[in-house]
């Protein structure tokens, strides 16, 4: 096992003017819905441009664990659909890693099967609450168990046990805007009796919806926004087709924050998906006057997909809360670099969702930008950030726990800074592997994997 002292580090220096043009690995979140939905395709589905994170092969290889031949190489699988009736009992708990959305979407899978699952991860997963999924699938008819949790009595934690039953269809209220709750209960309604209907509370990202839709599933929209699933008569398979995933835009975040925030800078970043109910941060960014120019090239999937060109700015506070904060809830990590490289104030709000990712993403964006030399006021629902301005960050330690986005996030704040920062590499291993090798190719200063 790696001692602390023996962890792998990214060593990033105050760099110079960021150039040219790069691309950003396959969506994330599109990546686990290729991967998925293909497997429930009548016959084999080709898939390019997917991601090579931890998180998407954990949905790879709980996919063969359920009996689905995916082989990968690279960006591309091959997937052997099997259709809903396909799946066969795991021989061993599903380990789903550090992937919250593996392990939920895998709950709406499996919860219209006849067989008995257990789902499983590691120390970060295992602290993540499932009770959100549970409920509404055992409305349906599924028999859901977890771990209890003396300190949160009132929810349940992975392991989590999936038996699979005939399940019903429902009209549910979704208590929060989850697009894997939301994801995880169409699964389950796409193999139920009748007919069900999904209302949130505000709209997360539907990239199920535009997806499934494409791939001829009986799914909806009404006028009131509601999802609507109806598998009356259908015959439980998706059409196989080819799936191009579009680059993932949460990656590609940070190295536009990076290009914003480093004087003299110019970076595009080709072939990213600009989904409107996840592109929040483009336009955070923009209110805080940052120069961006955004070109559509077209769909994949029925997702928009197009360039990004950031330009160093001269940055100033805002405010991100409402729908603009959903819109933009994973990228609030780079988001708050900007923040912290702006001038004034910045307030984060409406983002009580963000205690209960990979980290307590509230209480370690805090916590590093304070390290960097910011002032920040935490909030039971997100951060007060007052702006650094033309005062260079400090480097350091970089703690991200485990957290992919917090690595990143000490990374692109250690561009600026007058001191060296040291940041974990593997954490940052999960969604964006080449992650180190991209900045340096725009000129970055930094050392890959030193120790």
């Amino acid at each position: 096992m790696t001692s602390p002292a023996e962890t792998p580090l990214i060593r990033v220096r105050r760099s110079g003017p960021l150039r040219g043009s790069c691309r950003v690995p396959g969506d994330k979140s599109i990546s686990h819905r290729a991967l998925l939905f293909g497997a429930l395709a009548d016959g084999a589905v080709e898939a390019s441009g997917l991601g090579q994170g931890g998180d998407n092969l954990s949905t790879a290889a709980a996919l063969r664990a359920l009996g689905v031949d995916v082989q990968i190489a690279g960006t591309d699988a091959r997937i052997a659909g099997v259709g809903f009736a396909g799946l066969r009992p795991p021989a061993a708990p599903l380990d789903c890693g550090n992937s919250g959305t593996t392990i939920r979407l895998l709950m709406g899978l499996l919860a219209g099967r006849s067989f008995e699952s257990e789902l499983f991860g590691d120390a970060s997963l295992t602290r993540r609450p499932m009770r959100r999924v549970a409920d509404p699938l055992r409305l349906m008819g599924a028999t859901i168990d977890g771990r209890q949790d003396p300190a949160r009595p009132n929810d349940i934690f992975p392991p989590v046990r999936v038996k699979g039953g005939s399940l019903a269809g429902i009209a549910y209220d979704l208590p929060v805007a989850s697009a894997q709750l939301k994801s995880a209960l169409v699964l389950a309604a796409l193999s139920a009796r009748g007919r069900t209907e999904l209302r949130e509370p505000a709209r997360s990202r539907d990239h199920t919806e535009r997806m499934l839709g494409f791939l001829g599933a009986p799914i909806s929209i009404e006028a009131s926004g509601a999802i609507v699933v109806d598998p009356t008569g259908w015959n439980g398979r998706l059409r196989a087709v080819r799936i191009a995933v579009p680059g993932d835009l949460s990656s590609a975040t940070f190295l536009i924050v990076a290009a914003l925030t480093v004087p003299g800078s110019d970076v595009t970043v080709e072939n990213v998906g600009l989904n409107p109910t996840r592109a929040g941060a483009l336009d955070v960014l923009r209110a805080m006057g940052g120069d961006l120019e955004i070109t559509p090239a077209g769909e994949a999937m029925g997702e928009p997909v197009g360039r990004v060109r950031a330009r160093a700015s001269r940055l100033r506070g805002t405010r991100v809360d409402g729908d603009l904060a959903l819109r933009a809830i994973d990228e609030i990590p780079a988001l708050a670099v900007a923040a912290a490289r702006a001038e004034g104030e910045t307030v984060f709000a409406d983002l009580t969702e963000l205690r209960v990712k990979e980290s307590d993403r509230i209480v370690a964006v805090a916590r590093e930008l304070r390290r960097a030399g910011a002032a920040v006021e935490e909030r039971p629902d997100g951060l007060v950030v007052i702006g650094l301005g033309d005062h260079a960050p400090s480097g350091g330690a970089v703690v991200p726990e485990h957290d992919h986005r917090i690595a990143m996030a000490g990374a692109v704040l250690g561009l600026g800074a007058a001191d060296e920062t040291a940041v974990p590499a593997a954490d940052i291993a999960t969604s964006f592997p080449t992650f180190a090798r991209t900045l340096a190719e725009l000129g970055a200063t930094l050392a890959e994997a030193s120790r």
